[in-house]
């Protein structure tokens, strides 16, 4: 008999694709019981593993990358903000993020509204420019495409589960970190997968344009990985027996737990993730802003009720502190 799903969509995608799916035969010719093939979601890339970990890429050295730009005191005058003027003349802020991060950025069903821990602080934003939370509008922007929406000011924040990095400093600009996430890995109860060991000739899956990937490869080079373009693809091909885990932020890992009591979250850190809201490199009063709120919210025990909210479960509400730069 098959296992109940929690998510009804999910189910139905399980019995479809369980009906006409075999098991997957490896490169010598024998049955592999742990996933089955294709049809895959749209978008899928199948990377192989290696025998070794592939040359680390160049990382260049910016210090402490979550270090960021002082709020302006609300009683200074002198400095000029045209990016927070124009916002504000605009009557709303623009917001990048997408649906696919249960907890984070979701698609309520109940409601119709996009909910989540990201989409909270984006709206204490809001509150700090126009005095209503409401005034924010939400565009969808895909994980490899975060850095090209700000530098095209498609959007003026991206908050969504963006990792402050040396390298990504490099092109856009980011907020003090305002959650600290631990890269993990999420499997089946009862798998024999317990912890990054166990990755080694398994099939993983990640979404391309992530740190999560980077360190992957590096950790476990003979993995074999299937890219997809959202977290919740990755849910569905955990489900379906295409691949043996996941591995990503604790926090991704955490919405994806929410959805299906026959999974967890397994093994040690493999690396801190600092997230940050991403700004245009140019927009430096906006990233002055959003310290100012991200402050508040630290100090008002407004953050410490988003967390208790959405991710209880990655232990004591504490918010990061702030690191600044000047």
């Amino acid at each position: 008999m098959r296992r109940p799903r929690i998510a009804l969509t999910l189910m139905a995608l399980t019995l479809l694709v369980g009906a006409c799916a075999e098991p997957t035969v490896d490169n010598a010719g024998s049955p592999n019981p742990t996933h089955v093939q294709p049809p895959l979601p749209a978008g899928a890339t199948e990377i192989p593993g290696r025998a070794e970990a592939p040359p680390p890429p160049p990382e260049p050295n910016c210090g402490d990358p979550t270090a960021s730009l002082r709020p302006l005191p609300a009683s200074d005058r002198a400095h000029p903000t045209p990016t927070v003027d124009a916002i504000r003349a605009r009557g709303r802020l623009i917001v990048g993020l997408d649906t696919g991060r249960n907890l984070l950025s979701f698609l309520n069903p109940t409601t119709g509204a996009i909910e989540g821990f990201d989409v909270d602080i984006a709206r204490e934003i809001s509150r700090d420019l126009f005095g209503d939370p409401d005034r924010i509008e939400l565009r969808i922007v895909m994980t490899e495409n975060r850095e090209e929406a700000l530098e095209e000011s498609m959007v003026d924040v991206v908050v969504n589960t963006m990792t402050i990095t040396c390298e990504r400093r490099e092109q856009v600009e980011f907020s003090t970190e305002y959650l600290q996430a631990n890269q993990r890995i999420l499997t089946e109860i009862g798998s024999p997968i317990r912890g990054l060991a166990d990755l080694e000739d398994k099939r993983v899956c990640v979404v391309p344009g992530t740190t999560s990937m980077t360190r992957l490869q590096q950790l476990a080079p003979s993995a074999d990985i299937l890219s997809v373009p959202m977290w919740s693809d990755c849910l569905v091909v955990l489900q379906q027996r295409q691949v043996d885990a996941i591995s990503t932020d604790d926090a991704i890992l955490a919405g994806l737990t929410s959805q299906d009591p026959y999974l967890e979250i397994v093994g040690a850190s493999m690396g801190v993730e600092p997230y940050g809201v991403g700004i245009k490199k140019e927009n430096e009063d906006l990233v002055r802003f959003v310290n100012g709120t991200l402050e508040r919210i630290r100090r008002d025990g407004t953050w410490a009720q988003i967390h208790s909210r959405w991710l209880p479960m990655l232990g004591p509400p504490t918010p990061p502190p702030a690191v600044y730069r000047d």
